[in-house]
């Protein structure tokens, strides 16, 4: 047995010693009395009675040891900024942050929604939150007001903190009109809103609720403000991700377990050092920013780079250049990103010393071989797939090189993580695949790992009803994902099983981009479908049956109305969740009991057989749309 396939099979067989092992990197202010309490599956305590603070882990430990070294640095190639702040300075912005908060009335427990830009104070925001025990929720700075307002709705925040503007592509996007337009539309009203103002755009300022953060910081320029010690099971975050119904589930974490498995992770997966510099092209909005943006990096004593722009702004080898400068041994990124380069000039690969990078990590959406076999090539180092979700907080399956070195497989995200018991289901029996080759649901057995999703926010039965009750008489998590296993046991994951999308990293429920179609008034009905797109990895694709059916015959009007559809998806979820074309039918494609069949429209999109079509109402519906394509 391999040095990796015992330290995995101890995982799974004694988790109570392997995860006292773990819970040794970070520190505690009380140990824990349980390693694992699961006596109500599916949810799972980790570390109970243990006190901790992600802040303290992420900061004040390295302010005794490193105080000067790079903790955060700030590059933004939309604005010309650039920053770095040591591990004694972002503690002094963090305190600076938390005391603020607290004196717009925020408390232990209380709810901070953050809607920001890629800057340092949206950093501050998060460390904050987690030093005084709020609960933070970051909303992906792209969204729009609609979207915003359901996310408020649902998290409840005392505070809001945002900014007047972001930028991309050199372009200002003002976020405080999309935010007062969020209020307006949330039947929640937020007490205050602290507001950052970087000069890019003016803002309105609403009296007796918008406070501008400089001046209030000016105030507190030396309030200290200690970690308050937190139960490990205390909520740290929520985190909205979409689901197969239009109202976004909310990803709630816990905070010993979460910190515990962010320090293995660092060790194991990403073999980062005390002292070295991780650069993740990530967004705070999104999983990644949170684990290996923020906590992670920190938590292990690196230096965390925090960019905000564009890889191919001011020309395609802004990323390398930063990794020259900075002296990356580790970076994280998406094959979309990599896609986009692969557009630009090679000799931007070659133009920079790279000789720190150890390794180029990717996730996001599944990692074709062609695109990994090149940035293999082009960079001459290890590139290392690595499969998750917003739900498990940290890599499933990947290659862990910092116990045994092992070979990643292009197209394969790699083996199971230490923790994770991980199978493969028929999705109709239940029954497990233990042969190489045979396609089923990825399912990990209870309880999961520490640094999982503890429940949904405020919804335990949907939890339980979404995660844990898809297969047939099987307390199983579900992915939603088809994969394969291959006879060395690497995974290889072939798509979603439910109706949501993939497009750049970014998960779209189909069902909330129908909802913003559907409320066109010339909508009867609509189904989306993501289809496979070579830069993006998915795009939705929408098809729509018309109330008033002149656009089916006359092409000007039909642009008219697709340019108002995707308008409407762009005001309600924001420009990431819109349609790449809206095409129009006479009827969709549906079974006789009327449920719509999306996976025989995507098959069709793909050019693929749409598979048995004996339960189809209408077989004319899927060629009317095979003929439009």
């Amino acid at each position: 047995m391999s040095v990796y396939s015992e330290f995995y099979q101890r995982s799974v067989e004694q988790p109570e010693a392997f995860w006292a092992e773990q819970a040794r990197l970070i520190d505690w202010q009380q140990p824990f009395t349980q390693v694992c309490d699961y006596s109500g599956p599916p949810f799972a305590n980790w570390f109970v009675g243990g006190r901790t603070n992600l802040c303290h882990n992420a900061v004040d430990r390295h302010v005794l040891t490193r105080p000067d070294q790079n903790a955060l640095i700030f590059v933004s190639t939309e604005t010309g900024q650039e920053r770095c702040y040591s591990f004694r300075e972002l503690q002094a912005e963090v305190q600076r942050m938390a005391a603020c908060l607290l004196a717009l009335g925020v408390q232990q427990g209380d709810r901070v929604l953050i809607y920001m830009p890629m800057i340092p104070e949206a950093a501050f925001a998060m460390l904050a939150c987690a030093r005084i025990g709020a609960i933070h929720s970051v909303v992906f700075g792209g969204f729009a007001s609609g979207s915003l307002a359901s996310r408020i709705d649902d998290a409840q925040p005392t505070v809001i903190v945002s900014a007047d503007a972001g930028s991309r592509a050199g372009k200002v996007i003002a976020y405080k009109p999309l935010l007062d337009e969020a209020i307006a539309l949330a039947t929640h009203k937020p007490g205050q809103v602290l507001l950052v103002d970087r000069g890019l755009a003016t803002m309105a300022m609403t009296a007796g609720r918008d406070v501008a953060y400089g001046p209030l910081r000016e105030q507190h320029l030396h309030t200290e403000v200690p970690c308050v010690w937190l139960p490990s099971e205390h909520i740290s975050y929520t985190l909205y991700t979409s689901g197969t119904t239009g109202k976004p589930k909310g990803v709630q974490r816990d905070t010993g377990g979460y910190a515990v498995a962010l320090a293995a992770s660092m060790k194991h997966i990403y073999c980062g050092q005390a002292g070295e510099t991780y650069f993740s092209t990530s967004d705070i909005g999104w999983v990644v920013g949170h684990s290996y943006i923020v906590y992670g990096p920190l938590i292990a004593g690196m230096a965390t780079i925090m960019y905000e722009g564009l890889p191919t702004r001011p020309d395609a080898g802004i990323w390398w250049s930063l990794v020259e400068k900075y002296k990356v041994t580790v970076m994280f990124s998406a094959p979309t990103a990599v896609r986009v380069l692969k557009k630009q000039d090679p000799a931007q690969l070659s133009r920079y010393d790279l000789s720190s990078l150890r390794a180029l990590f990717l996730a996001g959406e599944p990692l074709d071989e062609p695109t990994a076999r090149w940035i293999a090539e082009a960079l001459g180092k290890p590139i290392i797939d690595n499969y998750w979700q917003t739900e498990s907080g940290w890599p499933i399956l990947s290659i862990a090189n910092g116990v045994e070195r092992k070979p990643s497989k292009f197209g394969s995200p790699g083996v199971p993580m230490y923790g994770y018991k991980v199978k493969l289901l028929n999705e109709s029996t239940g029954d497990e695949l233990t042969g190489a080759n045979q396609k089923g649901v990825v399912v990990i057995e209870g309880p999961l790992p520490p640094g999982c999703m503890q429940t949904v926010w405020r919804d335990d039965a949907r939890f339980v009803n979404t995660y844990w009750s898809s297969v047939p008489g099987k307390l199983v998590y579900s992915t939603f994902d088809w994969g394969v296993r291959d006879e060395d046991g690497y995974y290889f994951i072939l798509g979603r099983t439910d109706d949501v999308i993939n497009v750049a990293g970014h998960r779209l429920g189909t069902r909330e981009i129908e909802e913003s179609i559907a409320a066109h008034p010339n909508v009867a009905e609509v189904a989306v479908v993501g289809i496979a797109d070579a830069l993006k990895g998915q795009v939705a694709i929408a098809f729509a049956v018309l109330k008033d059916t002149a656009a089916l015959t006359d092409t000007a009007l039909a642009l008219k109305l697709e340019g108002e559809i995707m308008k409407r998806v762009d005001e309600s979820l924001g420009a990431v969740a819109r349609p790449a074309r809206v095409r129009f039918v006479s009827v969709l494609p549906k079974t006789r009991s009327g449920k719509l069949l999306r996976r025989a429209i995507q098959a069709v999109c793909e050019q693929r057989d749409p598979g048995d079509l004996t339960t189809m109402e209408d077989p004319a519906a899927l060629q009317q749309i095979r003929d439009l394509l």
